[in-house]
Order: C-alpha cells, then sequence, then structure tokens
C-alpha cells in the first residue's frame, strides 16, 4: 500500500526560498536591468540594449584584466591543492596532536581578510618587515611596491598562506573517512607508500578535492580585499585583477551601465570555467577508477 504524499514539507524550504530570492534573484534582476540603461541620473536612464555588452567586450584593460586573473587563479590552483594534500597526509590522525594541529592549521582562516593584506604589508616591507628585509638581506632587491613580478608573486604567497589550510583541511577530512580495512588489505598485499596514496586515499580524496578546487578557483577568481590593501592594484596594473578593474568601473568611475554589463559577464565566466573544471575532474577521476579497476583485475 503506497503512503499518501505529504506536501506539507514545502513550508520548511518557503523560507528559505524567500531569502535566496530577496538577497540573490531580485538584486541580480537590478544589475541586469542597469546593463541595459544608460543611467544618466537617479530619476532619468535611457534604454541602450546590448551597447554596454559590446563596450565591455572591446575593452582592452578588461581582456588584460581577465588574463592576469586566469593566471592568478590556475596558479593558486597548482600550488594550494597538491600543499593541501601533503600537508593532510603529514598530519598526525590521532590524539592531541592532531587536535593541535587542526587549531594552529585553521588560525589562517580566521583572520579577517583586510586584516591579511595588511599583516603582508607590513611582513613584506623592506625597512621594517620580516619577509622584505631577509629577502633584501640576500640581494635579491625585492620591492613589492615598486616591481611587478614582486608584487605579483606576493599576492600569490598570501593566498597560498591564507587559503591553503581549507584544502588541507578538506584533504584531512577525506583521509579520515577512508576505513582501515583498506590499509590493513595493503599492508597484507605489501603495497608501497605510493600505491596506497594512488590506488586507495586519492580515489578516497576525490569528492572532497573536487569541492577544495571549485572553492578554492571562484574565490580566487573574486579576490578584492587582499590585494587592495597590498598593492592596492599596483605597480602599475600588475595586481588589477578583475575585481578590482569591476570596482574602479562602478565605484571610481560611476559608470553604472557598463559596471552592471561587466559583473554580468564576471558572473557568466565563473560559472562556466566552474562547470569545465568540475565536469573535467569528473572525468579524470571516472577514467582513474577505470584505470584503478584495470590494475586490480
Amino acid at each position: 500500500m503506497n503512503k499518501p504524499y505529504n506536501n506539507k514539507a514545502w513550508f520548511f524550504i518557503l523560507p528559505v526560498f524567500l531569502t535566496v530570492a530577496f538577497s540573490a534573484i531580485i538584486p541580480l534582476m537590478t544589475v541586469v536591468n542597469y546593463s541595459v540603461q544608460d543611467i544618466i541620473s537617479p530619476e532619468q536612464s535611457v534604454f541602450v540594449g546590448l551597447e554596454w555588452f559590446k563596450d565591455v567586450m572591446r575593452d582592452s584593460e578588461l581582456h588584460s584584466a581577465l588574463l592576469r586573473q586566469l593566471i592568478f587563479s590556475f596558479c593558486v590552483l597548482l600550488v594550494q591543492i597538491p600543499l593541501g594534500i601533503v600537508l593532510a597526509l603529514a598530519m598526525p590522525h590521532k590524539g592531541w596532536k592532531s587536535s593541535a594541529t587542526l587549531v594552529i592549521l585553521a588560525m589562517p582562516l580566521l583572520i579577517p581578510w583586510n586584516v591579511v593584506g595588511t599583516i603582508w604589508q607590513i611582513f613584506g616591507r623592506g625597512d621594517i618587515g620580516l619577509g622584505g628585509y631577509v629577502l633584501n638581506l640576500l640581494g635579491s632587491g625585492y620591492n613589492y611596491a615598486s616591481n611587478p613580478l614582486d608584487a605579483w608573486l606576493t599576492v600569490l604567497v598570501m593566498d597560498v598562506w591564507h587559503w591553503t589550510p581549507l584544502v588541507a583541511l578538506l584533504a584531512f577530512a577525506g583521509l579520515r573517512s577512508i576505513p582501515d580495512a583498506y590499509y590493513q588489505a595493503a599492508q597484507i598485499d605489501g603495497a608501497s607508500r605510493w600505491a596506497v596514496f594512488r590506488y586507495i586515499q586519492l580515489p578516497k580524496m576525490r569528492g572532497v578535492l573536487v569541492i577544495a578546487v571549485l572553492l578554492r578557483f571562484m574565490d580566487s577568481f573574486m579576490i578584492y580585499t587582499e590585494p587592495f590593501v597590498l598593492t592596492g592594484g599596483g605597480p602599475g596594473n600588475s595586481t588589477t585583477f578583475l575585481s578590482q578593474y569591476l570596482t574602479q568601473k562602478a565605484v571610481g568611475q560611476f559608470d553604472l551601465g557598463p559596471a552592471a554589463a561587466f559583473s554580468l559577464i564576471y558572473f557568466l565566466i565563473i560559472l562556466l570555467l566552474s562547470f569545465v573544471l568540475y565536469n573535467w575532474m569528473q572525468s579524470a577521476g571516472n577514467d582513474s577508477a577505470n584505470a584503478t579497476g584495470g590494475h586490480h583485475e
């Protein structure tokens, strides 16, 4: 006998839906409206259709900011994902050492973004900062305020310091979810440390690593506060990423129409790249699982 279907459960979802609609959908529709209008004054606007989108797509500064953003985001992934996995593998799995390590590792995540920028702004200075002083003592000539490469690398290292703990914590959670029976079977088979990682730990961490990659990609693609506090987008435009360029457009120049069109393009770029990245990781994971199955057979 089939049980009667109860639709009352949807009432529990209604507050969430209304909250999302109020905080996301309505502002998004406002941005869409601005993107097709020329805002002359708060009381007067002219419909311009797709004109702002065409102007934004022809903007050479936007193309440069997008290229810098893509390079930065993929460098973040190339450094933080392997480093987070290494840290998770090196962490104690039991006892008070494990708890202490988790607390210490998570400390950078608790620091506000603007404070992170201020910390590294002082740390990297050659006169009063420990990092800048040591690098200059070694004869590197480090100066993030005047050297574009130094500024870009400082922002990258700052982001690695701030967010690698998140990847490590997610990877550690994936490792802790692996039953001991897998390790016991590997020990009986005489599997090497690399074989254990390749055929047991890495496949079991795939789910959390997909989450880590997507979170870090989307967050790095929207980075704003830390480089703004550290370098202000300079020297020149070397650390002016897409979010800073958008802010300059909307706030600095008060071009609400082009800024709205740019923000929609920005949003679509993040969605598209995240979708491609997710599907690529899923496909790579399935190929790896098939290869693992074939290896065991």
